[in-house]
């Protein structure tokens, strides 16, 4: 090989090792940020464990105010996410923390469940997040949907658990909220691979659900009414 042609070759890989080492750096600089959201997230959900084995009701008010104080390091984290991710590469690195996204969605779901036994909108679970109206990471449809997903087989065990503690009434609204989830996921043409097969395993945790609260029925725990009444949203209160 001539000079001349060691040397253009020299000219055209060289910048794509600075290209390289730049990008392994910013995958260095997320993959640490990213470490400290999951050690959080690890916390947080150890401390939501509580509502598998306690029925105390200010007990699980107060790992949901420990949850939300904990959600201000998870901003913070997204916050320095926000300023390392270069604009508009945001699915070339998002890889590092979708995984962890999506259970930070199952854990703001599911305490909002709690509090007011709603199912959580896109923009609130981004706002809890800290992905609301940032410029290079956001909350994505797939990832707030697949923490729904979570959020569904997590009840599940929820309603099993509730009835253990002799919580009878936790399984209706259970029930209710989860057979109105799966309502809405069938209003979607899913194509993608993970979140479908995700949904296909809702229908299980739906007859999970169900069949804790047919045994409630069956064993006289709750009656006929009380069952239509939560079925319908209706109560003689309301």
């Amino acid at each position: 090989m001539s000079e001349p042609q060691k040397i253009v070759i020299t000219d055209i890989f060289s910048p794509f090792q600075e290209y390289i080492n730049a990008e392994q750096e910013v995958r260095e600089v997320i993959k640490n940020i990213i470490k400290d959201v999951e050690k959080s997230l690890r916390e947080m959900l150890i401390t939501l464990q509580v509502i598998h084995s306690e029925i105390n009701c200010e007990l699980i008010h107060n790992a949901i105010l420990k949850t939300r104080e904990q959600f201000e390091e998870i901003r913070k984290g997204f916050d320095a996410l926000d300023k390392v991710v270069p604009p508009s590469q945001y699915y070339r690195y998002n890889d590092h923390w979708r995984f962890a996204t999506q259970k930070l969605c199952f854990v703001a779901a599911l305490i909002v469940f709690l509090e007011k036994g709603v199912l959580i909108d896109q923009i609130t679970a981004a706002e809890i997040l800290g992905l609301h109206q940032k410029e290079n990471v956001h909350l994505n449809l797939e990832d707030y949907l697949m923490g729904l997903l979570i959020l569904a087989t997590e009840l599940a065990r929820f309603a099993v658990n509730a009835v253990t503690l002799g919580d009878y009434n936790r399984p209706l609204q259970i029930s209710k909220f989860v057979a109105e989830l799966n309502a809405g996921f069938r209003l979607l043409n899913l194509k993608n691979d993970s979140l479908r097969k995700r949904f296909d395993a809702l229908k299980y945790d739906v007859k999970k659900i169900e069949e804790v609260v047919y045994d409630l029925s069956i064993r006289g725990l709750i009656s006929t009414n009380q069952n239509a009444e939560q079925a319908t949203g209706v109560t003689k209160n309301e």
